[in-house]
């Protein structure tokens, strides 16, 4: 559906640059008018957590959080992968706004009419 529009997340701290240019280019699609969905697996889930992307800022980029913040005040949804957030034992109540822990049949079923998915 020529509408939609898929990030899957798989870095945080450990590529920092790809956490945030994964938003950036989610923050674009959901302002071109794109039912926007970031899906967050392996160590991206981390972002999940309130309080987790605060100090990351990479240099010619908004910070990450402002990011995240945006996407999310712009109607892109947010989910974060069961099995990797439970292997990392985090915290379901430290959710950020806009953020769902959801099985990989969210994600196939997002993705299921040929929507794009880029990831980083």
């Amino acid at each position: 559906m020529a509408g939609k529009f898929c990030v899957s997340l798989t870095h945080a701290l450990d590529n920092p640059d790809k956490a945030t240019v994964g938003f950036v280019v989610a923050n674009a699609a959901v302002a071109s008018g794109k039912e926007t969905m970031v899906f967050l697996s392996t160590e991206g889930v981390r972002l999940s957590q309130r309080g987790f992307a605060d100090e990351i800022h990479e240099e010619g980029f908004l910070p990450l959080r402002e990011l995240m913040d945006n996407f999310a005040k712009a109607g892109g949804k947010l989910f974060v992968c069961s099995p990797c957030f439970k292997k990392r034992s985090l915290d379901e109540g430290k959710l950020v706004a806009g953020a769902a822990v959801v099985g990989g049949a969210k994600l196939v079923e997002f993705l299921s009419d040929g929507s794009p998915c880029i990831t980083y």
